[in-house]
């Protein structure tokens, strides 16, 4: 697993990286001593995993977390205990306190290894139940139901723990995550626009570059969503001959 260690601390990152070292699934390509080099470092390297420090010179790794457009794991490592509740809010995977004994280090990496196995295997999973847009689907918001087929979706938006969807002039909102329809949907059709925003490229008018080498995009109903800057390389290379 590509791994990133952010503290501001030299000796904390020293001690860290050699604890990881008795782990060889674990790969630390990269460290950080704040928020700015970290975020610069997760959009160029892609890391599955991030060993974030909470209170840094400038932003704090909660901001980093905001700032961010992709979603690595994340597991804190701080001296800190009163961030336990919201740094689970922000869904990080584990809470470590410093200094990080051998024992926890190891049982944190032991979880690493048992999501990134569940993760591989529910991809497999969904590639082989991708959905087209000739299939249908059953939605539910309250009372109301629908069974809507999926080329009339134009966008499903994420909302916390939910996803609102928009068809015709209906847009119902369901107990699902953007990155679980993500993994079920035909990327072809429907393209992650952003963390907030799957897109039927199907409703595309018009495309227009855009700040920090994003793209912004025009839906034949008039709505704008902007494609952030690592999903407009995605989109490039998944359009282009």
């Amino acid at each position: 697993m590509k791994t990133i260690i952010v503290d501001d601390e030299r000796l904390a990152r020293k001690e860290l990286r050699s604890l990881l070292e008795k782990f060889p699934e674990i790969v630390v390509i990269d460290e950080c001593s704040n928020a700015m080099e970290a975020k610069s470092s997760i959009e160029r390297n892609d890391p599955d995993l991030v060993f974030l420090d909470i209170q840094m010179p400038g932003k704090t790794g909660f901001d980093l977390i905001n700032d961010l457009d992709v979603s690595p794991r994340i597991v804190f490592v701080t001296a800190y205990d009163e961030y336990a509740l919201k740094a689970f809010e922000v869904n990080a995977v584990d809470y470590l306190l410093k200094p990080v004994s051998p024992e926890r280090i190891e049982e944190c990496i032991k979880k690493m290894l048992r999501l990134e196995a569940e993760k591989q295997e529910k991809i497999t999973l969904a590639q082989t139940a991708r959905l087209t847009e000739n299939d249908r689907i059953f939605l539910k918001d309250g009372e109301k139901c629908w069974f809507v087929q999926l080329s009339d979706i134009r966008v499903f938006e994420s909302e916390g723990n939910y996803v609102r969807v928009y068809f015709n002039d209906c847009k119902p909102l369901i107990l699902k995550s953007l990155n679980t329809l993500e993994d079920r949907l035909d990327e072809k059709t429907f393209f992650r626009a952003n963390r907030k925003f799957i897109i039927n490229l199907s409703y595309l008018q018009s495309i227009e570059t855009w700040f920090n080498g994003g793209l912004m995009v025009t839906l034949k109903n008039g709505e704008k969503v902007e494609i952030s800057r690592r999903q407009a390389v995605r989109f490039k290379d998944l359009m282009s001959l």
